[in-house]
């Protein structure tokens, strides 16, 4: 696991700044603490940052092909390397190092772009080819590694995995985008390809980005394109449980390779709990497992965690998380760069430290909620389905819009039950309905805290648009609960649940491997029939039936938990004066962003306990804490 960055030329000659690129390597040289080197050319300049895994002794970046003419900087992994290694052989290539990097090298050289087609893994990187005047980025299937870019001022391509490194070019601009202002607030992160800044963004999961020297900057391609066809697989339960306990096997089996130290987060919920077992039964050696626990019993897992713990003998290790842990504030703002409000990057943040104090390497079982159905808010979703079935728009809009209206909000209730929510969302279209669940600010909200000045400069924008372009993409139509997988995958794994952990993990020199998201298993399980995923009431189906075997019927069959952080009464504490001088009298004040009496009315609502805003102080707060990162102009 490694940082990359660099500059292309695209518009006119001389050469790029050596001294630029170091910068660009020390803002993220916590992605790499192995080695850092650049490579300076005619109107190219590249650097890297490496975290040696595999091939430590070798596979020194950036690598060149025999003559120099092609040469890559490469973040992530590619579990399959041996066996397009083999292919290319074949055809004639000669290798000098034995890990992943090299196939990058040589597999543009055979196959240009289609060399994406054939790698099996996470990754973002760069391949520059002399001889062709051509910069290739590239970009994981399904977003686990990020890649940021702008072109400034029509000449300089400027690339970085982390938008820090991006900013020390002089050039890149700090301004705000509007629109993806109302996409954080609305979301509590900005999903891709758009960033916080103007004319900076994220390269999208799945795509590339071919440049070509005095030509003009072309859009991003895809590659890949994840489709949900719950038709296309069939068989009995018995049958698909099978295959998919040994899809897992084989997806984790892969990711077993390494030169230091492996191990896994074990949560006690299913999906960790599922890698675990899968590692046990492939490891000659007892597996390093860890996790933090919580005092407050609703959240605390780590009992769940020692019983697979001990099933497997593995060598576990627990902390519990201070649960007044509000320093980290202002270091998330540093290790997140965009405004990033999902407040379990603390816990993660903490997990992440923990695991670097005996592994280098962890397996996470994330992406089992968005492929398996596991989020309670598709139950409460497909509940809502079911009547605006039976009930036409026409009637549904006035009655359930009119409620949510009148209703007071149940703040103490779980968001998928605070009744103003739920009539919202029985009186918009599906898709609108959904969004309005996962909205971190509904569209009423956003228009209330945001200042005149900023709506008139998003005029009809709204970032429904951005689920409706993603829905039109997908080229079929889709059943409600696919649907919502779907518009998941596409925004909030690689906007939040990604992200979250990229950032966490690498502040700390650790390398997270996902296997269930491994982009074969992901294919597969988005042919699994509907009632796999979600049965009755039970998500998760088909996977809690595959881990029977394996996994405690105590831990497969209980309510889902989660990381808490106690924001409510942090900021109705100790964090109070706090929040008042961030809000209130900041530079959020004076920024002109917001409206100034609708966040005084926010913090003198929570701290009188009258309404719970916690999410949103705290969506503030981050706001503010990446503000001052990076030294954004409204």
């Amino acid at each position: 696991m490694c940082g990359i960055a660099g500059v292309l030329r695209v518009g006119s000659d001389g050469a790029v700044s050596a001294a630029l690129l170091h910068a660009m390597n020390a803002a993220q040289a916590h992605r790499g603490p192995d080695g850092a080197n650049v490579h300076v050319g005619s109107r190219v300049g590249l650097a890297h940052l490496r975290l040696s895994i595999i091939d430590r002794a070798g596979s020194d970046q950036p690598m060149y092909n025999e003559d120099g003419q092609v040469v890559v900087v490469y973040n992530g992994e590619i579990y399959n390397f041996r066996e397009v290694r083999e292919e290319l052989i074949a055809l004639g290539h000669q290798f000098k190092t034995e890990g992943d990097t090299e196939i990058i090298v040589h597999g543009w050289e055979q196959w240009g772009a289609a060399c994406l087609e054939r790698f099996r893994g996470m990754f973002a990187f760069a391949v520059w080819d002399a001889t062709n005047r051509t910069l290739m980025l590239a970009r994981d299937r399904l977003g686990i590694k990020p890649l940021y870019y702008t072109l400034v001022n029509n000449d300089e391509l400027v690339f970085a995995s982390e938008l820090k490194a991006l900013l020390e070019h002089p050039g890149v601009a700090r301004e705000l985008d509007r629109q993806a202002l109302d996409n954080y607030f609305a979301l509590g992160y900005i999903p891709e390809p758009k960033t916080i800044l103007n004319n900076v963004s994220k390269l999208e999961a799945g795509h590339y980005l071919i440049a070509k020297l005095d030509q003009a900057l072309p859009a991003s391609r895809p590659y890949w394109a994840f489709q949900i066809d719950p038709s296309a697989v069939t068989g009995s339960d018995t049958d698909l449980a099978a295959e998919l306990r040994e899809r897992i096997d084989e997806a984790v089996q892969i990711r077993l390779v390494s030169e230091v130290p492996l191990g896994a987060f074990l949560s006690g919920g299913i999906d960790s709990s599922a890698i675990v077992a899968s590692m046990a039964g492939a490891s000659e050696r007892a597996v390093n497992t860890c996790s933090i626990g919580f005092s407050d019993p609703r959240f605390n897992e780590t009992e769940y965690a020692q019983e697979m713990a001990t099933r497997y003998a593995t060598d576990h290790f627990t902390r519990e998380v201070n649960p007044d842990d509000f320093e980290l504030i202002d270091r998330l703002g540093r290790v997140y760069d965009e405004p990033f409000a999902d407040p379990s990057a603390i816990p993660t943040y903490r997990l992440c430290q923990l695991a670097r104090e005996r592994v280098t390497v962890a397996l996470s079982g994330d992406g089992g909620d968005e492929m398996l159905a596991g989020y309670t808010r598709y139950k409460f979703h497909m509940a809502e389905e079911r009547l605006r079935g039976v009930l036409p728009l026409a009637l549904r809009k006035p009655l359930f819009g009119g409620l949510g209206r009148l209703y007071p909000k149940a703040d103490w209730a779980p968001k998928m039950l605070r009744a103003r929510s739920t009539f919202q969302s029985l009186s918009k279209p599906s898709a609108q309905a959904y969004f309005n669940t996962v909205s971190l600010m509904n569209d009423e909200t956003r228009a209330q805290m945001f200042s005149a000045r900023v709506k008139s400069d998003l005029q009809d924008y709204t970032t429904m648009d951005v689920f409706d372009a993603h829905l039109r993409s997908h080229g079929g139509a889709l059943d409600p609960l696919s649907m919502a997988q779907y518009l998941d995958v596409k925004t909030y794994l690689s906007g939040d649940i990604l992200t979250k952990v990229d950032r966490a993990s690498m502040a700390h020199s650790l390398e997270v491997r996902v296997p269930l998201l491994d982009f074969k298993l992901v294919e597969w399980m988005g042919k699994l029939p509907v009632d796999c995923k979600l049965r009755g009431s039970e998500g998760k189906f088909l996977l809690k039936k595959a881990m029977e075997p394996r996994v405690p019927s105590d831990l497969l069959y209980r309510r889902k938990m989660g990381f808490s952080v106690p924001l409510a009464s942090w900021f109705r504490g100790p964090l109070k004066q706090r929040v008042r001088d961030t809000i209130l009298d900041g530079q959020l004040s004076d920024s002109g962003l917001f409206d100034q009496a609708n966040l005084r009315k926010l913090v003198q609502q929570h701290e009188s306990g009258i309404r719970d805003n916690n999410e949103y102080l705290w969506a503030l707060l981050m706001f503010d804490a990446s503000m001052t990162t990076l030294g954004i102009s409204a």
